[in-house]
């Protein structure tokens, strides 16, 4: 229930339709008539029976969000008067759309390639500046173009190779082997930094997911409840309180952050407290980055040395990024203090949210948003990254095969693979399954 509800309709007799339950307000009107992309004030009628006042929006054939006739009809957002248009549309010829269908309508009428029907229900998901960018960028054509400009670059010499498999007996050449290298190594590039860009735009789009580390009572869980600023976690000062990870999201600039709170590492014979430590160690596996605390005071007891827990995940995950937080500072004075500046870390009180800002800012330069600023494309749907590695691994095999100087017969076969997935990328190439499974994720109505 709402103040206001609009009920969709397309298709070639949507407007046809709607018009025999119309009554205009002020004068007659044959909605068949009126032009497109206008609105009109009525009643919707069954019989002699008004059932409510609404405003009717016509969009004709083929400019509409599907490329066929749209009839809009914004009605008060009763469920009783929704139930009610809805049923007598249904008795009279109308049936209930899928899921996605007004979206997939669009696509096979050519109003939007593949990606960019896609890019709709990313949109519609967006959380963030950052994903609603990502979306917006896709939904605009600049991923598609890429890729069919690389796609129609490939097939031109893919038609010439081909010629020359049918005048293989005459022993003649139709496509430049210099064109035709360079053309392969500047796709094999540009498919080379798409497939990079995946790993910033998943996170990206889904959250950049960072686990907050350190040992027990160093106050990782006050830690999160001030960047979220709410109590989410526990806090006490009993060492080991957090037995399981507490998971959250915060928007920061712009950006999807996910915050994972954990048990804190150390030796322990607690059972269920190891299973947290284990679960800690997880969590820093699927990390982004990795936030880790040390206390303020116990640096000071061991002379400014960082405990082992940077050295351990170091070891265990050699290429994580990891952010040292020093944390309690609130416990030292001035000249305590000064020294740990050096320590090429953050400063921080959880417990009197002092340096929070700075962290915040810091964790905003290290999401590396240097493509998107650029406006560079950067993928972030797995369908897309998928079919992105088969026409690479199909490209590298065409360049292994120039290299070894092989007849054009055994690497048409990898060129033909190549335009294949670059293909099913636009939705050039669709399958029944594959559209299928695409608009199933789509709301109904869109």
């Amino acid at each position: 229930m709402g103040a206001i509800a609009i009920l969709r309709l397309s298709g070639k007799d949507a407007i046809t339709i709607t018009n025999r339950f119309f009554k205009s307000k002020f004068k007659k009107k044959d909605l068949n008539k009126v032009k497109s992309h206008s609105i009109h004030l009525g009643n919707i009628m069954d019989g002699n029976r008004v059932i409510d006042e609404v405003l009717i929006s016509v969009f004709k054939t083929p400019h509409s969000y599907t490329g066929e006739n749209i009839v809009e009809i914004n009605c008060h957002g009763s469920t009783y008067i929704q139930q009610e248009i809805l049923q007598l549309f249904i008795k009279n010829g109308v049936r209930h759309a899928n899921p996605g269908e007004f979206t997939l309508r669009a696509f096979l009428n050519g109003k939007m390639d593949l990606t960019q029907a896609e890019a709709v229900t990313d949109l519609i998901a967006s959380d963030s500046e950052v994903s609603h960018k990502i979306a917006l960028q896709q939904m605009r054509g600049g991923f598609a173009n890429e890729i069919m400009q690389l796609r129609q670059e490939l097939l031109n010499f893919a038609s010439l190779i081909e010629l020359e498999l049918d005048f293989a007996e005459e022993d003649v050449e139709f496509a430049d082997r210099t064109q035709f290298t360079n053309l392969v190594n500047k796709i094999a590039a540009t498919l080379k930094q798409l497939i990079d860009s995946f790993a910033l735009g998943n996170v990206l789009k889904n959250g950049i997911p960072i686990a907050i580390v350190g040992e027990p009572n160093v106050g990782k869980s006050t830690l999160l409840n001030a960047l979220l600023n709410e109590e989410r976690a526990i806090v006490s000062n009993i060492a080991g309180t957090t037995r399981d990870s507490i998971e959250d999201e915060l928007v920061i600039n712009g950006i999807n952050f996910r915050f994972i709170d954990t048990a804190g590492i150390r030796e322990t014979t607690d059972v269920v407290e190891n299973i947290g430590i284990k679960k800690t160690f997880e969590n820093i596996e699927k990390a982004q980055l990795v936030l880790l605390l040390v206390s303020a005071e116990k640096m000071k007891n061991e002379k400014l040395k960082i405990k082992n827990e940077l050295h351990l995940i170091k070891e265990k995950y050699p290429d994580k990024k990891i952010l040292t937080i020093i944390n309690k500072i609130d416990l030292l004075n001035d000249e305590e203090i000064e020294p740990l500046k050096t320590k090429n870390a953050i400063l921080i009180s959880s417990k009197e949210k002092t340096g929070i800002h700075q962290l915040k800012e810091a964790l905003t330069n290290l999401a590396n948003l240097g493509a998107l600023s650029n406006n560079q494309t950067v993928v972030s749907n797995s369908r897309h990254f998928e079919a992105l590695n088969q026409a690479y691994n199909a490209i590298k095999e065409v360049q292994k095969g120039i290299e070894n100087n092989i007849s054009s017969d055994l690497f048409a076969t990898d060129i033909r693979t190549a335009l294949h997935y670059l293909g099913l990328i636009s939705g050039e190439v669709t399958t029944e399954d594959l559209l299928g499974n695409i608009f199933a994720n789509f709301c109904i109505g869109k």
